[in-house]
């Protein structure tokens, strides 16, 4: 739709008020209502944003080492663009209008450390190498019968799953909830998030869906909303929505998989298929495949971002530890899908679904164009068997702080995304390990409190 379009649709709209929000650095949705006459006004200048969103964690709780904004600039308003692209209508809401801002000053893109920025500069590469970046995410996550006052009334224990037992692909589990399965179905697709498949996972009230695919910065909107959408549309049913990484050591974590492909320039041939190649993997791929094999030590916290991410990442649990590649193995930290001129794809398995999307599809593009660039050949191996046996090639850091430790002194992730947002991303996980750090866990309570 044009600006124009969109304008008079709003003036003849039956709400007096749109709903916008910015992304922050954990993916968190910050926005608030408007007014119409308001949000049109700022169509074209913008509208100021209180760039406290990027001096804060997810619990609001202020950084004392970053230094794009924080009680040494007095938390000012940022300009924030409406990117009217972004126009959706929420049905669990009436309809109400909704957009998606980004803060940016003169529309440019490069002036902030803002996640969708960054993924639009990293898309703007590929472009010039000629290439189409389609991406798109899938989703596990946990559902429990709470309302978010019991769940912290609670203190987010004993709490009650939406279903008991293992039931991955279970007929009758959704059944059993066919109210909820066919809302969110239903209201994605209409808010524009059309699902290619949504299922039970194996555990007590885990549900997985996957997002149809889609340009690169689209699949990040989609993937980013979906998390809120989700979270949104149980709230009417009494379910509140978990996309933790890891729930407890007794059941899989989470993943946020990422499947990803190029295009050529005009998004009419898909460059990682090639017939005359082994597995049909082309050259192109070989190379995507062997950028990020070499780069997902560097850019880690991207894809694994909190405390937690790294309790999945543990052998047999479904989710990957080495650094490894092959056709179609779950056990590996990349899984080749070469099977047609399609449909051939890279799903990236070392991503939780407690990420940002835009900083991990941001990382999972830059590393594979980083790759290509350097004409680098597939020489690791592809894994036969159990990946988490195959450590030839190296295992991915165990923890948060030697993840970021191994960014933020990284070259290739400041010439990927530029020192100001490496700097200030480090510092914002620096900041998480810090805060685990000064906290007592039950563990350590429950291990040393009598014996010690």
């Amino acid at each position: 739709m044009t600006k124009q379009e969109i304008i008079d649709l709003l003036e003849d709209s039956r709400h007096n008020k749109i709903k916008v929000a910015i992304v922050d650095i954990d993916g968190v949705l910050r926005g608030k209502y408007m007014h119409i006459k308001k949000f049109i006004s700022s169509l074209d200048k913008g509208f100021g944003f209180c760039d406290v969103i990027f001096g804060w964690d997810m619990v609001d709780e202020s950084y004392d080492n970053v230094k794009v904004t924080g009680w040494h600039t007095g938390y000012p308003d940022m300009p924030a663009r409406i990117d009217t692209s972004t126009f959706r209508q929420i049905p669990w809401e009436d309809d109400l209008p909704f957009f998606i801002a980004d803060f940016s000053k003169d529309n440019n893109d490069d002036t902030t450390v803002g996640p969708r920025a960054l993924l639009k500069r990293v898309r703007s590469k590929a472009e010039e190498m000629g290439f189409t970046p389609l991406f798109s995410q899938e989703f596990e996550w946990f559902n429990y019968r709470q309302t978010s006052s019991e769940l912290h009334h609670k203190d987010f224990r004993k709490i009650t799953p939406l279903t008991e037992g293992m039931f991955g692909y279970s007929i009758l589990r959704s059944s059993e909830n066919s109210d909820f399965f066919h809302d969110l179905f239903d209201l994605l697709e209409e808010f524009n998030i059309p699902l290619e498949g949504l299922h039970t996972e194996t555990g007590p009230g885990v549900f997985e869906a996957a997002i149809q695919y889609s340009d690169i910065v689209l699949a990040a909107d989609r993937a980013t909303l979906f998390k809120s959408a989700v979270k949104e549309i149980g709230y009417k049913h009494g379910i509140i929505a978990s996309f933790m990484a890891k729930q407890n050591m007794e059941l899989p974590g989470c993943s946020g998989h990422i499947h990803q492909s190029l295009w050529d320039k005009h998004g009419e041939k898909n460059l990682f298929f090639d017939v005359n190649e082994a597995d049909c993997i082309s050259k192109t791929m070989q190379s995507y495949i062997a950028g990020q094999l070499h780069c997902l030590p560097y850019i880690l916290p991207m894809l694994a971002p909190t405390i937690n991410s790294y309790k999945r990442l543990v052998e047999g649990a479904w989710a990957p530890t080495t650094l490894t590649w092959a056709v179609d193995n779950r056990t590996t930290a990349l899984r080749a899908l070469p099977y047609g001129e399609k449909s051939s794809r890279l799903e990236t398995r070392v991503v939780g679904s407690d990420v940002n999307p835009y900083l991990a599809m941001s990382a999972c593009l830059a590393a594979g164009l980083y790759g290509i660039e350097n004409n680098l050949t597939l020489d690791v191996p592809q894994t036969i068997g159990n990946g988490y046996k195959n450590k030839e090639n190296g295992t991915l850091p165990t923890n948060l702080w030697e993840a970021t430790q191994n960014m933020k002194n990284s070259e290739l992730a400041q010439s990927f995304f530029g020192a100001d947002f490496v700097e200030h991303f480090c510092l914002s996980r620096e900041w998480e390990w810090k805060r685990f750090m000064n906290e007592v866990t039950d563990w350590e309570t429950k291990r040393y409190f009598e014996i010690i």
